[in-house]
């Protein structure tokens, strides 16, 4: 039996600590959780400043010490890692999770590294068991859980699943951090050196080695929706979530469709005001820049309880029948909201989910036990 349920490792960083912080308040008892980072002088810190005993195990590992994350990954059931850029310092621990066979969860939405790590390691760790889970924030279980429900909605209508959905953020208020800047640049500047990872980005089927499925929309221009009758924009973390969405139908057998049609756009509103922000919209860059937050920054207590995400998935019918799903959450959506998915995730690994061993994705192994522990604990609605 493994020392802990689930070690958080980066728990000195910023959304690493916002991690700590959800578990030390929501599972006072009965988990039994660890804080690992390089640094203990920085743990001890971190544990002192969020009022937890002096008791609460602390653990060293380095990204950069192979032995140190063996060595880790064998004291618990799952890894929590919050060390990103995760094409930058996560390569080795997934491969110390895939040899080990610990689980692992994360908040990945580089999804060249991603491919990179299912071709490397998904057999390895359906050999030992392990199950590695990346995207599991805000990129990308209310988008993946948000077309599981709306699909279950529309067998349950129409006996068979909706071949196309459109996804549409309705509304969405929060900040984002260091981390996630530095994600996307380190991201960039690996394209950058190996070209051939441009395609691989482009690339809707990025994730699904082997299948290629219909033409999917673009999404890059702003555009008027005759779905929902208003102007919408390119959304910025479309690229992830929707290589996620085909990941999982790809591992489920298509049970969306051999040629299910997916896409993700911003909603700016109607006439001519939407059509103006759609069209602004779509020429910003949240992430240009040297201005933005720095690694180990990000939104504020207020920031992040004042947030929210309001977000819409219409199943098109071919018939000209329509269904709806929406997802909503109640704190900022990439970090208030994020920190209790990814919690809650590898809790649902621990308590809720065996499943075989193998790169997954949240819907594809977790699926409506983690939706139901997202409703029950962390503020989230999944309605159709």
């Amino acid at each position: 039996m493994a020392d802990f349920d689930i070690i958080v490792y980066g728990a000195t960083g910023y959304t690493g600590r916002l991690v700590a912080e959800y578990l030390a308040g929501s599972y006072p008892a009965g988990v039994r959780w660890a804080m690992a980072g390089r640094s203990l002088t920085n743990l001890r810190l971190v544990r002192d400043d969020l009022g937890l005993p002096e008791s609460t195990p602390l653990l060293t590992a380095n990204s950069d010490d192979a032995a140190s994350l063996r060595a880790m990954c064998a004291r618990t059931t799952v890894v929590i890692t919050t060390v990103g850029p995760y094409q930058v310092y996560g390569s080795d621990l997934v491969a110390a999770c895939a040899a080990t066979g610990t689980a692992y969860v994360d908040l990945c939405g580089e999804p060249g590294w991603m491919r990179q790590m299912i071709d490397a390691h998904h057999q390895a760790a359906k050999a030992s068991g392990a199950r590695i889970v990346f995207s599991c924030g805000f990129d990308s279980i209310p988008f993946d859980l948000g077309v599981l429900t709306l699909q279950e909605a529309a067998r349950a209508r129409f006996g068979r699943p909706a071949p196309q959905v459109k996804c549409r953020v309705r509304s969405m208020k929060g900040g984002f951090s260091g981390g996630t800047a530095a994600s996307l640049k380190a991201t960039m500047a690996a394209a950058a050196r190996d070209p051939s990872l441009i395609a691989l980005l482009a690339s809707p089927f990025a994730l699904t080695p082997g299948h290629s499925g219909a033409h999917q929309p673009a999404g890059l221009l702003p555009e008027y929706d005759p779905t929902i009758n208003a102007w919408v924009a390119p959304f910025v973390m479309a690229p992830i979530n929707t290589k996620n969405v085909h990941r999982t139908n790809f591992l489920l057998d298509q049970p969306y469709g051999a040629d299910f049609v997916y896409d993700e756009m911003v909603v700016t509103g109607l006439g001519d005001l939407g059509k103006a922000a759609a069209e602004a919209l779509a020429k910003l860059n949240p992430f240009a820049g040297d201005s933005g937050p720095k690694p180990g920054e990000g939104p504020s207590k207020e920031e992040r309880e004042t947030g929210h995400f309001d977000i819409l998935f219409a199943g098109l019918m071919p018939d000209g029948g329509r269904i709806d799903a929406v997802v909503t959450g109640d704190r900022d959506p990439g970090y208030g909201c994020t920190s209790k998915m990814l919690a809650e995730s590898a809790l649902c690994l621990v308590q809720d989910v065996a499943g075989e061993g193998g790169i997954w994705t949240p819907g594809a192994l977790m699926g409506v036990p983690l939706r139901d522990r997202l409703m029950a604990k962390a503020g989230m609605t999944f309605t159709a």
